[in-house]
């Protein structure tokens, strides 16, 4: 590891505490977690719909749109995905602090990684969202023709076809996108979500 030389992190006096008064809701992480082709961009989209009308503040991290930007210099192996990660868990952290409610949709394929996530934002504000898709369901949606690239060789280090996939053991919600419409999916996570935002 690095040294980290003069790195001392500032006390700003607004702190998060203010931020969430001001917002009149709590701050948290909601992590949806699943294969390509599980629905995650869907349910975080047609959620923060959901929040967004009841005044709460939130924001989307999405896995193609980060790594379109932020991510653009990292590849698909191990290393790279668990950086993928690591870097979004303290973006994250960075919006939980701001008062802000963040959706992210990621593979995360790692349960090492999703616990460092846990670690870096805290327990108590984080939320795991296993979007619990069998991957032949997924293969069948192939949204994005992934898959068939996958199977053709075309696509190394696709999660589910050439590189693992580790489902959550204790995720906070599961949302079985192929036994579950959309509207049901978002009912089951505003159910879970609301009351541990603590609207005032």
């Amino acid at each position: 590891m690095k040294e980290k030389l003069h790195i001392i992190p500032h006390n700003h006096n607004i702190n998060r505490s203010d931020r969430e008064g001001f917002n009149r809701h709590k701050s948290k992480v909601i992590w949806f977690v699943g294969l390509s082709g599980s629905g995650k961009s869907t349910l975080a989209n047609r959620l923060e719909q959901e929040l967004y009308k009841r005044d709460i503040r939130t924001f989307i991290l999405d896995g193609d749109n980060v790594r379109a930007g932020l991510n653009s210099d990292l590849d698909f192996t191990d290393e790279g995905r668990k950086e993928n990660i690591r870097r979004i868990g303290h973006v994250s952290n960075l919006f939980k602090d701001a008062g802000v409610v963040v959706l992210t949709a990621f593979i995360s394929p790692f349960r090492s990684d999703r616990a460092q996530i846990r670690e870096i934002v805290g327990e108590e504000n984080f939320i795991e969202v296993h979007v619990n898709c069998p991957l032949e369901v997924c293969e069948e949606r192939d949204v994005k023709g992934l898959y068939k690239k996958a199977r053709a060789g075309e696509i190394s280090n696709f999660t589910g076809i050439s590189s693992p996939f580790e489902e959550p053991e204790n995720p906070d919600i599961k949302v079985p996108t192929h036994e579950v419409s959309l509207e049901e999916g978002v009912n089951l996570l505003l159910d879970y979500i609301l009351p541990q935002l603590q609207l005032n």
